[in-house]
Order: structure tokens, then C-alpha cells, then sequence
């Protein structure tokens, strides 16, 4: 087993079951401590070059995945792996992208759909999910 995030940790996210999550905005600093063992970066174009493994969501800033499906496998494949690693979620800012994927997360982990965003919001960052149509993408994510 992996050492998992330290809950106190810069941009670290506590789910309901106890999972913890990383998000992080590319455009800041790595925050100090040990890395992800496993990331997903939600970009328009290619990810970073990462010494660990990660997956590539083509995700267009402001917008929503291009393939919605392989978004559903990667998001449950990271909230899988989340139990006993270090997942990290990452976009230019930190927030939209990050925060629409994140609150998938919480609704994979039992939130209900239409307090996700709250919950992200209240966990993560204040200002997480920027746009009305992430809001729409994370309250019928479950319906998927």
C-alpha cells in the first residue's frame, strides 16, 4: 500500500468514504510533498511530462470531456484507485475542469448529484466548477 495524501495537504479533498483526492491548477508550483502515483490532466492539448502514471482527458478549458464515455472510465478507475493511492486531477487553473471531475468523484462516492458541487465547493475550493453546463455535466452524472 502506497502513503496516501496527507488530509491536510494543499488541494487535498476528502471524499465521504474516506478517500482523499488531490486537484491542482499546471499553472502553479507542485505542491511540497510526495507526488501522485497516479494523475488525470484535463487539458485541450497533450499533458506534462510526469514521472508518474497518469491518463490524458481531452477536456477543453471552460468546456465539458470530448468523449464523454472515456471520462466515465478514467473518473472510475481514479476514484477506484483512490482507496489506496495518491490520485491527483490537474488543469491549467484548478478549478473548472478540476472541480466539475472532482465533484464526478464525490457523486461515484454516494454524494447525490445535486449537492456535489456544493460539496466541492465546501472541500476543495470555493470557486471549483465555473460554468453552467459543468454544473449541468456533474448533476446528471449519474445518469450516465
Amino acid at each position: 500500500m502506497t502513503e496516501l495524501w496527507d488530509p491536510a495537504g494543499e488541494g487535498v479533498m476528502r471524499l465521504p468514504s474516506g478517500r482523499l483526492v488531490r486537484g491542482r491548477g499546471l499553472r502553479r508550483p507542485l505542491p511540497a510533498g510526495p507526488g501522485p502515483t497516479f494523475a488525470v490532466y484535463l487539458l485541450g492539448g497533450t499533458g506534462p511530462a510526469v514521472p508518474w502514471e497518469s491518463r490524458l482527458l481531452r477536456w477543453p478549458d471552460f468546456r465539458l470531456p470530448s468523449d464523454k464515455d472515456a471520462a466515465r472510465a478514467v473518473l472510475r478507475e481514479a476514484w477506484s484507485r483512490a482507496a489506496d493511492e495518491r490520485v491527483e486531477f490537474a488543469c491549467g487553473g484548478g478549478r473548472g475542469r478540476t472541480g466539475t471531475a472532482l465533484a464526478c468523484l464525490a457523486v461515484l462516492d454516494g454524494v447525490p448529484a445535486d449537492e456535489a458541487v456544493a460539496y466541492v465547493r465546501r472541500h476543495y475550493r470555493r470557486q471549483a466548477v465555473e460554468t453552467p453546463w459543468q454544473r449541468r455535466y456533474v448533476s446528471r452524472f449519474a445518469e450516465c
